[in-house]
């Protein structure tokens, strides 16, 4: 059986009966997490999908096409919209998905990053979730450090492997992103 997301412009098809990863992206790293997301989905036969989640809005609707209407989080005004997938990022996946021979689509989610995501892998039946780390900087490290990482928090949620793809490494000599400098 074969599902059409409306989220992908171009209506790929997708499977039901295969095995799916879902594929937490940021305009940041879309490229080299999607790069990283090809090998896990070749080695495991599985479609990807690729999720956007902005964490500015919350869902108000998931429709049964898997399309999202969402209202900004922090406004009294209640303007609901669908949500939509980023044309940028849309932009980097085609770059680095349509010479892969890997099936993917894209969904647009709204509200915190690590719920939603875990939400979608639920939904899917998802053989994994596949994030990246966020690039090191001082706005990063103290959201991470009061939130948690996507990474961490999707770890104590979910019953299926996460991984993480490194998008800065430090190198065993260099200090960790929330280190302070002495």
């Amino acid at each position: 059986m074969r599902t059409r997301d409306s989220t992908h412009p171009e209506g790929v098809e997708m499977s039901t009966d295969r095995h799916h990863i879902v594929v937490g992206v940021v305009p940041a790293s879309t490229k080299r997490v999607v790069a990283a997301a090809i090998v896990f989905a070749r080695r495991f036969d599985a479609d990807l999908v690729i999720a956007s989640v902005d964490p500015h809005r919350r869902t108000v609707e998931e429709r049964p096409d898997g399309t999202v209407l969402g209202v900004v989080s922090d406004t009294t005004f209640v303007d609901v919209d669908e949500v939509v997938f980023d044309p940028d990022q849309l932009t980097l996946c085609h770059e680095v998905l349509d010479s892969s021979g890997v099936t993917w689509t894209t969904r647009a989610l709204a509200g915190d990053p690590a719920i939603e995501l875990d939400a979608l892998a639920e939904r899917l039946d998802a053989s994994m979730v596949i994030v990246g780390t966020r690039e090191p900087g001082v706005r990063e490290t103290l959201r991470e450090f009061v939130n948690g990482s996507v990474a961490m928090r999707l770890s104590h949620r979910q019953n299926r492997p996460i991984v993480v793809i490194p998008l800065a490494p430090t190198g065993p000599d260099g200090a960790m992103p929330w280190a302070g400098d002495d």
